[in-house]
């Protein structure tokens, strides 16, 4: 119980399993789920994760309960970028991908925020729950949702913590793909080979520079982002060598 792994190959799918309380966080479980996220980080083999709650319901956020027993979650910010709910406070230097069925609220939603891309079943739901308890955003979720849908509709979450489902978060940007009901971990791994598949050093240093522009004006966003294609070019070749060898006409990309 609490967090596991399982790897396919260069795929690597984190998993929340606390089916007794929706999935929510307690201080172990965090520490778990950090250490997990270290662990793809520093693997020099694994390429994407998926991040993915089982028993139908992606997250609710801390464990209140253990918070108040006095077993609750840290609040100082920890070594490597950990935070209360376990990695939110990293950088990653590769893609994550959130598998969402049921609720993905609270912490959770901050969770999710952590991920490059969201796949969610049609019963999702996103939320700031959290709103009707007095309990904060402490785990990125003032800054990252802002960041990814917008001020007007992240403070439409966040001052009335009302429930977002799976068709108006696609709209807002907060979803990716919609899937049925069952799917979202089937489909985020697809997805996550997909995209491992690529060459990996362009498609790293592309991300970091698409996150890096937000701390930049507009003329060091260009500078920063020439630097990572600079980066990249090792890989060109290759890439070019491939392109004149009859691959990917008419935009195919197996």
């Amino acid at each position: 119980m609490g967090i596991r792994v399982e790897k396919k190959d260069i795929v690597w799918t984190i998993v929340i399993d606390n089916p007794e309380v929706r999935n929510a966080v307690d201080d172990p479980t965090a520490i778990a789920l950090s250490e997990a996220f270290k662990e793809f980080e520093d693997d020099k083999n694994a390429q994407v994760a998926v991040l993915w709650g089982d028993h139908g319901c992606f997250c609710s956020g801390a464990n209140l309960k253990a918070i108040q027993a006095g077993k609750g979650n840290r609040i100082v910010q920890i070594a490597r970028g950990n935070g209360p709910m376990g990695p939110t406070r990293m950088v990653l230097s590769k893609p994550v991908i959130a598998a969402v069925a049921g609720y993905a609220v609270a912490g959770g939603l901050e969770l999710a925020l952590l991920c490059d891309l969201r796949v969610v079943e049609k019963n999702a739901v996103f939320g700031v729950f959290n709103r009707r308890w007095g309990v904060p955003l402490i785990d990125g979720g003032t800054v990252r949702l802002p960041r990814l849908i917008g001020l007007s509709r992240a403070l439409d979450m966040i001052l009335t913590g009302r429930p977002v489902y799976a068709e108006e978060a696609l709209t807002f940007g907060l979803a990716n793909r919609i899937v049925d009901v069952g799917e979202s971990r089937i489909e985020a791994e697809k997805l996550a080979s997909e995209i491992a598949r690529f060459p990996q050093t362009c498609l790293r240093e592309d991300r970091l520079s698409a996150y890096e522009q937000f701390d930049n004006n507009l003329q060091d966003a260009l500078k920063n982002e020439f630097h990572h294609g600079l980066n990249s070019l090792k890989e060109m070749s290759g890439g070019i060598q491939r392109f004149l060898n009859g691959e990917g006409r008419h935009g195919q990309f197996q």
